[in-house]
């Protein structure tokens, strides 16, 4: 019995037991004396609501407050940086390059700053491991941007290898790629801003699908695709081949019809 007490002293609230019990014997009959005279009552707790806080802060504001200023003190600036209007003018270029059992192919896309994609890819007729297919791809992205007289590109490409070690920031030991390493610093000569970025792979599909498509293709000679013409449909194929009634009704009028039928 005396742990039973126990129990319920500890788990519950002391006064409002006592409150709620009517019949008490030993030290809880004496704690009820006890605490008889001073007319406690027992009230449940309720939840704060959340305007309970700001209305306590409302009434208790500071007499010396003030309100934030929030005007703009430039809100005649029309020009930020010119660092960011030159960067909206830039070129990108993404490339890639593909080896297979079927061959080596690389690819390369130039991105105009209004949006115009200009395609490029080339099969590799010769033995080559994969970071030679990617410089040769970079090597051809590059040429095709200076014919085309472009003085500001951004570089982008999956392999990290090829990235870092053009930014100079890996160490290139491979006797092969030193070479690819010195003709592309010379072909940076003739960009006024030219810098280099690696992206994951999923990012670099379009590059990543003309080296592929190259590297599939057995040719014996340069040949010459038309440019892709790629369209945007916003409804299936039957929804185009609708024919319009031309007539002087309101398009909601066999609806109406209905209704009123």
């Amino acid at each position: 019995m005396l742990y039973h007490i126990t129990w319920l002293i500890t788990k519950l609230d002391p006064i409002k037991y006592l409150c709620e019990v009517p019949t008490l014997s030993g030290r809880l009959a004496r704690w009820q004396v006890l605490l008889s005279e001073y007319d406690i009552v027992y009230i449940s707790q309720k939840a704060i609501k959340g305007s309970a806080i700001a209305d306590f802060l409302a009434s208790r504001a500071a007499d010396d407050y003030e309100p934030l200023n929030f005007e703009f003190p430039d809100e005649d600036l029309m020009y930020i940086s010119e660092e960011e209007g030159a960067s909206n003018q830039s070129w990108r270029m993404y490339f890639d390059g593909a080896s297979n059992a079927l061959g080596h192919g690389i690819g390369a896309i130039l991105i105009s700053p209004d949006g115009n994609y200009y395609p490029f890819t080339a099969r590799l007729n010769f033995d080559c491991t994969n970071n030679i297919a990617e410089y040769e791809a970079c090597v051809m992205g590059l040429q095709a941007a200076i014919e085309r007289g472009i003085k500001s590109l951004q570089v982008f490409g999956d392999s990290a290898l090829v990235i870092y070690q053009l930014r100079k920031e890996w160490e290139t030991r491979d006797a092969k790629l030193i070479q690819y390493g010195k003709l592309i610093s010379e072909l940076k000569q003739s960009f006024d801003e030219i810098n280099f970025q690696h992206l994951p792979r999923e990012e670099n599909q379009m590059a990543d699908a003309l080296a592929t498509l190259a590297s599939m293709f057995k040719v014996n000679r340069e040949s010459e695709v038309t440019p892709i013409h790629m369209s945007i449909y916003e409804a299936p194929a039957p929804c185009h081949n609708l024919e319009e009634e031309k007539d002087a009704l309101p398009w909601y009028h066999d609806i109406l019809r209905y209704i009123q039928d």
